[in-house]
């Protein structure tokens, strides 16, 4: 973000900071951390939902459960005190609308997503088996078009990113994140890499044996709106 009102959203130039020169470096180099925070009189089936979000990404750490209306005074410095760049805060409004926020800290931006379509892994019994926690693949499909559709790309790439030779990783991937933009939201589904004989895969398998098998969860994220600073501020969308 320059000059106040100029947005540079190009990715390689976004993530050139945190990319490794060194393929081969065995050095944990990249150390974003997301921090997982809940509102107070969220639903237990919410709950869940957060609990399978957390498992998918390694680099996660969870804080007490929070007020709504102090979120916006507390919150940079819990992740400045958990040592988090990305903060993914849920909120439940009514009882019944859960909202999801995804913030770079301190200085944004953010963007606040109502979440709906909700499934947990545990009610959709699949039959999909992975270490979650190691590293994976992300692919995005349909964010390429306008302005706010890359930058919400670039937040989800870095809200759900495996650093290299994290301490929880794994140097192997096992499974793969879909973000798919269709009819203006957000299709999010968690997939294992098999092959056709209902193996791990290996690299030595050849990818046109390869399957994905869901293991959940699933939900559909649609964009309500985008800010300048951190869980708020100008409107940028």
């Amino acid at each position: 973000k320059t000059g106040g009102d100029v947005i540079d959203l190009d990715p390689e130039n976004d993530l050139r900071a945190f990319k490794d020169p060194d393929p081969a470096s065995k050095e944990w180099k990249n150390r974003q951390r997301t921090l997982v925070i809940c509102s107070r009189g969220i639903a237990g089936r919410m709950r869940h939902l957060v609990k399978d979000l957390q498992d998918l990404i390694p680099n996660t750490k969870m804080e007490s459960k929070v007020n709504r209306k102090d979120v916006g005074d507390v919150v940079d410095e819990m992740c400045f005190e958990k040592s988090c760049n990305n903060c993914m805060f849920f909120e439940q409004r009514k009882q019944k609308d859960l909202f999801m926020w995804l913030s770079k800290s301190p200085v944004g931006p953010s963007a606040k997503l109502l979440v709906t379509n909700i499934h947990t892994s545990d009610e959709l019994k699949l039959t999909g088996n992975c270490l979650k926690t190691v590293d994976r693949f992300s692919r995005s499909t349909g964010f390429d078009g306008s302005t706010h559709l890359r930058l919400m790309k670039e937040l989800l790439l870095q809200m759900f990113n495996t650093p290299k030779n994290h301490p929880k990783s794994k140097p192997f991937i096992d499974h793969v994140l879909s973000f798919k933009l269709h009819d203006n939201r957000i299709w999010f589904r968690a997939y294992q890499i098999m092959n056709q004989h209902e193996e791990k895969f290996t690299e030595k398998d050849d990818i046109e044996k390869l399957v994905l098998i869901e293991i959940g969860p699933r939900m559909t994220l649609q964009p309500i709106k985008i800010f300048d600073g951190s869980l708020g501020g100008r409107a940028l969308w």
